[in-house]
């Protein structure tokens, strides 16, 4: 058995060049690189006040909930896409088939649910932007990492959905395979199945080419019927 679900048999060598050279691996680390982007935009820039005041807002129209959003997403973005990076790692060693769906499958709901919720953190972001107020910030003091993270928020709309994409075609290599089905069965363990020849000689079971004893054919003519007898 050489694939299931995407990876070969448990127990192989880790190659990290191999690890970090295939797409899924890339598009994780693309994932992660754009919550860090927008966590740090929205954390260091993202909240202004007017010149007169000393209490600062959200830079998104002071929508606190607009920049507690760009943020809690950006966290658990980056936690997300660090635990999967790390299942990642282990994926090859993980001996049976049904965990090894398990992870697949949770790979393709967790990824396509991230990518649903950016969209929403993008529209939320880009409302509020637009709505801001330029009293508010007459300086635009952050304005450059308000557009980042609006920008990263867009991008991570189909990074996460490129990366469910990916899982779910893993999900198929594995569905697909015959030799994973659940209904699969070794030949060799078999006890119905005829065993093999072993060095050239057949060891058991009927043989149909078997030559029949010389003395078998004691009591034969050569014309096929019976030898005649004397009395």
């Amino acid at each position: 058995m050489e694939q299931a679900y995407g990876a070969g048999k448990a127990g192989g060598a880790f190659d990290p060049l191999t690890f970090f050279q295939q797409p899924q691996t890339i598009v994780r680390l693309v994932c992660w690189l754009f919550s860090v982007v927008i966590f740090g935009c929205i954390a260091n820039e993202g909240y202004v006040n007017r010149p007169d005041e000393i209490d600062e807002y959200c830079i998104f129209n002071r929508n606190q909930n607009a920049c507690n959003y760009g943020v809690g997403m950006g966290t658990l973005t980056f936690l997300c896409s660090a635990a999967f990076l790390a299942l990642d790692v282990y994926f090859p060693q993980i001996t049976a088939v049904k965990d090894r769906k398990k992870a697949v499958l949770a790979d393709i709901g967790v990824s396509a649910f991230w990518s649903f919720m950016w969209f929403v953190g993008f529209c939320l972001l880009a409302n509020q932007w637009s709505a801001s107020k330029e009293e508010d910030n007459p300086l635009k003091e952050g304005a450059d990492a308000a557009r980042a993270a609006i920008t990263f928020a867009f991008f991570s709309i189909f990074t996460w959905a490129v990366q469910a994409f990916l899982a779910f075609q893993k999900y198929k290599l594995g569905a697909d395979s015959a030799l994973f089905s659940q209904d699969y069965a070794d030949p060799s363990l078999d006890p119905n199945a005829a065993a093999p020849p072993a060095g050239g000689e057949y060891t058991g079971g009927y043989a149909p080419e078997m030559e029949a004893p010389a003395d078998a054919d004691a009591g034969y003519g050569g014309s096929g019927g019976y030898q005649s007898q004397d009395y």
